[in-house]
């Protein structure tokens, strides 16, 4: 949605409230294939794909408005 005169602020990733949303996909696969779809199409990722220190393969990605997305299986 948009509006004259209003102003959308950049995000920090350190804030109050909503952080982030997860997508289940599946498998690791999935999650690299994705991951690469959307860096082709300009998104940015800022982590992954990769297995974090508690097991889970995942990545992240900067989406619309500043909203974090992980992907993970």
């Amino acid at each position: 949605m948009t509006r004259p005169g209003m102003e959308d602020r950049p995000k920090p990733f350190a804030r109050t409230g909503y952080a982030h949303v997860a997508f289940s996909l599946g498998s690791a696969q999935a999650v690299d294939e994705l991951t690469a779809r959307l860096k082709a199409d300009g998104y940015e990722v800022i982590s992954g794909p990769r297995t974090t220190g508690d097991g889970y393969y995942e990545s992240c990605v900067i989406a619309l408005e500043g909203n974090q997305i992980e992907l993970t299986v």
